[in-house]
């Protein structure tokens, strides 16, 4: 008589397609590609001015450019955790990382926007593939008492990069040239690719799940998200519905995704049912991280954001300051963190991490414009306790209250979250933010009418500054008139990132009484040390 095949328990990691001699190099890699994936993406956004001008782009290629380079990670990434379980880790992450180094060398190199173009969506479309199998090999391949240690190193890499970007944009602006934002993964991919071929197994491809394969729903997810993503990415530029152009965009794939849920429910095989997210505390879990996006704005674009328009700063003014005061404080906060999370419920680690971004969030509304980059340094490290604490202790809460058996569909899931709700949320804020200085402008302008007293009174003060210049009466008029509309206009840019603030941090309060509703952790590996067998650290059965 047969056996039947063990069915895994909850919390407990499915067993390799194959065993890896050196699985240290396998997860090494796919933290190294984490990494690649967050600077990356950070270098990208903050250095486009810079590259706009290199490559003689306008204002709207370089956004399409953006889009082009980013909307193909959403389109791949749902798919890459069924792609490695199918076709074996080594071919899925080996050859896109040598083709990755090899598109980042020609990019400086090339000029005309349509080779731009579909240079950025091809490397959009590899780097997609880096990230999303990083959970899954790090449960499949260490024992359980290490898994805490690396979700945080790769919960980490998502802070770290949104802090140190300006301080590296800085440093190859004034040091090496822009041509470096690309030309570092010239030294990082193919490293990445050696440690794959050293780590991983060669594998068979499990022909059993490409006859199973659920295309329809693999193409409907990540071309709807990616269609929505290009259609927020470009909404606030566009003026959102009323462009007929948003309108498509995200109408279409708002309908790709519905069409994808209708699918999932009448196929034989649904490849992420949404099953997977339907218990309580799993969908409370991803819930908590679309708050995490939302209030974390506070320090990946509300601080940079003000420096730079507001202060007038680049990147090499602000980055060192920044990454001096959030940065690097992120490095003790996640060892707190893996400490809190290993012998405490995760959830008061998160609650700890939301109180700190209410701190920070609400430490913003007393926002001058007269704040420079040091001065945001004790919001900075209220900011780093927030990015230390929260994430990882999401992930690691998500993650034990999910079914091993489901783990593709959950890692689709999870790349849909990380991707499509942090770019809603940065598009909604910088709407936000747009609307929020057009109503302050146009409140401040209701006490400087052109024939006030006070009003001719600064225009006259402002005369009397630029009347050395030598210039003409007309001149002078014209020149203080427009001086004290940009006081206007700074001031009323002030009061709305203090909207955004207050914003955050309404977020952070909403996402507490979300934690509050969740329930426990199970036992398992990822659960307390104090809830486990034998109060000890349980290993793989892998």
């Amino acid at each position: 008589m047969s056996t039947a095949p063990a069915t895994p328990r909850p919390n407990e990691a499915p067993p390799p397609g194959g065993q890896a001699t050196r699985p240290l190099c396998a997860v090494a890699a796919v933290l190294l590609g984490s990494f690649l994936v967050g600077f990356d993406t950070r270098l990208f956004t903050i250095g486009l001015p810079d590259l706009r001008g290199a490559y003689g782009l306008s204002f709207d290629q370089g956004a399409w450019l953006n889009t082009f380079a980013t909307a193909p990670q959403i389109l791949i990434a749902p798919a890459v955790a069924w792609l490695a379980a199918t076709f074996g880790v080594r071919r899925v992450l080996f050859w896109p990382s040598l083709a990755y180094a090899a598109i980042s060398f020609v990019l400086p190199l090339v000029r005309g926007f349509e080779v731009l173009v579909v240079l950025h969506a091809l490397r959009g479309l590899l780097l997609g593939v880096f990230i999303p199998a990083t959970i899954m090999i790090v449960l499949r391949t260490l024992p359980s008492r290490w898994w805490v240690p690396t979700l945080a190193v790769y919960a980490f890499r998502l802070a770290f990069s949104l802090n140190t970007g300006p301080l590296l944009i800085g440093l190859y602006d004034e040091r090496f040239g822009w041509h470096w934002i690309y030309w570092q993964d010239m030294i990082i991919a193919p490293l990445m690719g050696l440690l794959v071929l050293l780590g991983t197994p060669r594998q068979k491809p499990d022909i059993s799940l490409l006859e199973r394969a659920d295309w329809g729903g693999m193409v409907l997810l990540g071309g709807g998200w990616a269609l929505i993503y290009a259609g927020l990415d470009q909404g606030n530029r566009l003026d959102w519905f009323e462009s007929g152009l948003i309108t498509s965009l995200i109408g279409g794939g708002a309908l790709l995704i519905l069409a994808f849920f209708i699918n999932e429910l009448s196929v034989r095989h649904p490849w992420a049912s949404h099953k997977v997210i339907a218990t309580r505390n799993v969908g409370l879990g991803c819930l908590v991280v679309l708050g995490y996006t939302t209030t974390s704005l506070s320090n990946s674009q509300l601080v940079p954001g003000f420096l730079t328009t507001v202060a007038a700063l680049r990147p090499e003014e602000i980055g060192l300051a920044i990454f001096l005061t959030t940065g690097l404080p992120v490095v003790f906060t996640t060892m707190i963190a893996v400490f809190l999370v290993r012998h405490f419920d995760a959830r008061i680690t998160m609650l700890l991490g939301f109180v700190a971004f209410a701190v920070a969030g609400r430490m913003g509304t007393q926002l001058t414009a007269e704040w420079a980059p040091w001065t945001f340094a004790p919001m900075g490290a209220v900011q780093a306790v927030g990015q230390g604490f929260t994430l990882l202790a999401v992930i690691v809460y998500i993650l034990a209250n999910s079914d091993p058996r489901n783990a593709t569909a959950s890692a689709a899931y999870i790349q849909v979250l990380r991707l499509g709700g942090a770019e809603t949320a940065t598009s909604l804020m910088a709407t936000f933010l747009r609307h929020r200085e057009q109503l302050h402008s146009y409140l401040i302008g209701l006490h400087v009418p052109a024939d006030g007293m006070r009003t001719q009174d600064a225009l006259g003060l402002l005369s009397g500054v630029y009347a050395g210049d030598g210039a003409s009466p007309q001149a002078l008029a014209a020149r203080s008139a427009l001086s004290l509309s940009q006081m206007v206009s700074r001031q009323a840019n002030v009061l709305s990132y203090i909207d955004g603030f207050q914003l955050t941090c309404w977020a952070a309060l909403v996402a507490l009484a979300l934690v509050a509703l969740m329930g426990e952790v199970p036992a398992g590996p990822l659960a307390p040390v104090r809830w486990r067998p034998g109060g000890r650290a349980m290993r793989s059965p892998a």
